[in-house]
C-alpha cells in the first residue's frame, strides 16, 4: 500500500496514537489523513514483526479503536493534540 510522505516526527505521533487504547482510528484519520488500512500498513512497515503482531492482536480486541463500536461518546478523555 502506498503511503504519503510523512516526517519522522509525524510517524512517531501516529504510532503513539495507534498504540493508545482509547484513541480511535477516526481521530488519526482526521488529524493525519490516514485511513485504518494505511495506519496498519505504516505500523507493519515501522515495527518489528513480533511487535506488529502484538499490536494487531490488541487492536482487534479493542472496541475503543472504532467509534461506531464504542458504547460511549461523552465523558471520554480528549487530548489537546487530538482534533476529533
Amino acid at each position: 500500500m502506498k503511503l504519503p510522505y510523512l516526517e519522522s516526527q509525524t510517524i512517531d505521533r501516529i504510532i503513539e496514537m495507534a498504540w493508545e487504547d482509547r484513541t480511535p482510528f477516526d481521530a488519526i484519520e482526521v488529524q493525519f489523513g490516514l485511513k485504518e488500512k494505511q495506519v496498519i500498513a505504516l505500523m507493519r512497515q515501522q515495527m518489528k514483526e513480533s511487535s506488529f503482531r502484538m499490536w494487531r492482536e490488541r487492536v482487534t480486541k479493542r472496541t475503543t479503536k472504532h467509534l461506531n463500536k464504542r458504547e460511549f461518546i461523552t465523558g471520554r478523555f480528549k487530548s489537546q493534540n487530538q482534533k476529533l
